[in-house]
């Protein structure tokens, strides 16, 4: 579990955005603003005077139950509680690497989708069907039958489905945690993964940027 503060406040900035966002406030529903002075002097004091309504608005905002923020650019999760955070991890996120089918003319983009998402399934020892990317990007012939996509162990211990095609699971590839590595899933260490399957249920809100 990490304790960094500068990392707590920078996503905690990021997140009071994209909660201001998903709950659809706007500049212009912000309270006016008095300044004084002249050019950069005012633009100060808007600031601050911003900075002080978003962080009213964030502590009153905040769901008093668990719910997950993750920060795809610096590959760390954070299981919240209203304010508090009760567990960080290290994480692997999308690569953002593309991949084209040169026979389907189809193209992929690994990206960790953005946005704010709930849990919808819950598994344990999941099994992952291997889409057709999977084949295409290791060069082997895409299977006619779905037992030929079926393969055990890759997803880990655990799996919390949020979006079409997208999870939270394990990984075998721990030494990669904290790296931009993944098709868009969202990889979690073994200890991490299992507190994180205990605290959330369906529903539970996820919040990704």
């Amino acid at each position: 579990m990490f304790r960094d503060k500068k990392t707590l406040l920078a996503s905690a900035a990021l997140f009071l955005s994209l909660l201001m966002w998903g709950a659809g406030f706007y500049i212009g529903m912000w309270p006016p603003v008095e300044t004084e002075g002249k050019g950069s002097d005012r633009s100060v004091s808007r600031l601050k005077s911003e900075n002080q309504y978003l962080k009213q608005r964030i502590k009153s905002m905040a769901p008093d139950v668990f719910y997950i923020v993750i920060d795809s650019g610096n590959n760390r999760l954070y299981l919240k509680k209203g304010a508090r955070v009760i567990r960080e991890a290290v994480v692997s996120c999308g690569s953002g690497a593309v991949l084209r089918d040169p026979d389907k003319k189809t193209t992929w983009v690994f990206d960790t989708p953005r946005g704010v998402f709930t849990v919808q399934t819950k598994h344990v020892a999941p099994v992952w069907t291997k889409p057709d990317w999977a084949f295409i990007e290791e060069g082997e012939k895409i299977p006619g039958t779905v037992q030929g996509r079926m393969e055990t162990g890759m997803l880990g211990d655990y799996a919390l489905g949020f979006s079409s095609g997208y999870f939270i699971h394990g990984t075998l590839y721990t030494r990669l945690l904290g790296r931009n590595v993944t098709h868009g899933c969202v990889r979690v260490g073994d200890e991490d993964l299992k507190a994180l399957f205990a605290a959330t249920d369906i529903g539970t809100r996820i919040y990704i940027f």
